[in-house]
């Protein structure tokens, strides 16, 4: 225990001493947090409009000024030109053209019925699809407007009409930032737990001190302990830092209690350290062991369910998931901060975790003492 006190004092006093880590450690993460949810938005506005008009009736200008004013759409250009039109989506200056026929009013009033041409820019695939849908929402929302004012209503309507009263369960709002925020917390702590640790045993061997290490009767897993707990401490620092955060800056206050969060959050970072150290032992440079994590986290990104529903990948990446501590993390931060979920709800996901954790720190230790 007096070794392992002496390595710590040694770990804590490295990590001080150095201005640029502790930057890393605290500066960065938390400036990250309070940046990134205010541009991830997953709402999107500003779409460029071109609109090719070759009717000009009043029913024409009607459909383009309430596509304008919904607030998504930003009116680039209005021409008779269809190719004008075509021009500016291939100067990347439109997202979306509609066109409207010529004889639209006509059509509609005679015939019941007319069609518009959408073309979409396809470049960024987020914003045609959804630029696309609100588009067509709104002038399905414009039809129902028309037909309602033609259609002299008895008292009791011909049309089958169906009223949705929609309820959204904890998230009342839909307030994108109550489930982005707390995810990346869940990022920002992975980066601080096992980026940093992948570099410190490297770090050692570089510098030379591992060699000084090895001769003296410290034992391998008092070695794997001091190096470990400083960077755990450090997470779960990081993680308070961030709810004070989330709390002023974006108001938002776990449902469920914080001493849930803290025993989930504790065990994670025994495993994100664990694959940190373990990286770190079978690298022989920082610069080797920079690329590895790198390489690993874009994984644990984008396979968390953070930006994408785990549900809505393929089969095979949903298999992949199962393997990815940060997936599990997410989905048991957002349930005990939205939904108020304990310890009992999140039993399987931090089973899980303690079987990563002792996995992956057991094989650092025996990687450890191959290479010693």
């Amino acid at each position: 225990m007096r070794t392992l006190l002496f390595l710590l004092q040694k770990e804590f006093r490295q990590i001080t001493r150095d201005k640029s880590i502790l930057r890393m450690i605290l500066v960065m993460p938390m400036l990250q947090l309070v940046l990134l949810p205010n541009a991830a938005d997953y709402e999107m506005k500003n779409i460029l409009l071109s609109v090719v008009d070759h009717d000009h009736s009043e029913y024409s200008r009607q459909l383009v000024q309430k596509v304008t004013s919904s607030g998504y759409f930003k009116l680039n250009s209005f021409s008779d030109s269809y190719a004008d039109a075509l021009q500016e989506v291939e100067e990347d200056r439109a997202d979306l053209i509609l066109e409207i026929p010529a004889r639209f009013e006509k059509s509609l009033v005679h015939e019941d019925q007319a069609t518009l041409f959408l073309a979409i820019n396809s470049i960024n695939g987020v914003k045609a699809n959804l630029g696309g849908a609100y588009l067509r929402s709104i002038i399905q929302d414009y039809n129902r407007e028309v037909r309602t004012q033609w259609i002299q209503l008895p008292r009791l309507s011909p049309e089958t009409t169906i009223d949705i009263v929609p309820t959204n369960w904890f998230n009342p709002r839909m307030n994108y930032k109550v489930f982005m925020v707390p995810g990346i917390l869940v990022i920002l702590v992975t980066l601080v737990g096992s980026f940093l640790t992948s570099l410190n045993i490297v770090r050692e061997k570089e510098v030379g001190t591992m060699e000084q290490i090895n001769v003296t009767p410290i034992k391998k897993h008092h070695f794997i302990l001091g190096k470990l707990i400083p960077f755990w401490a450090m997470g779960l620092l990081v993680l308070t830092l961030g709810f004070g955060i989330a709390r002023i800056g974006y108001g938002i206050i776990p449902l469920g209690s914080f001493l849930t969060i803290y025993v989930f959050a504790a065990v994670f970072l025994l495993a994100v350290l664990g694959l940190g150290l373990l990286t770190s032992t079978y690298s022989d440079t920082q610069q080797q062991a920079m690329l590895v994590s790198f390489f690993m986290m874009m994984i644990f990104i984008l396979l968390s369910g953070l930006y994408t529903p785990i549900d809505s990948m393929p089969t095979w990446a949903r298999y992949i998931t199962r393997i990815n501590p940060v997936a599990y993390f997410i989905d048991v931060i957002r349930l005990v901060v939205l939904k108020g979920a304990g310890l009992y709800e999140i039993r399987q996901q931090l089973a899980i975790m303690f079987g990563f954790a002792v996995l992956l720190n057991g094989w650092a230790v025996l990687s450890y003492h191959k290479r010693s």
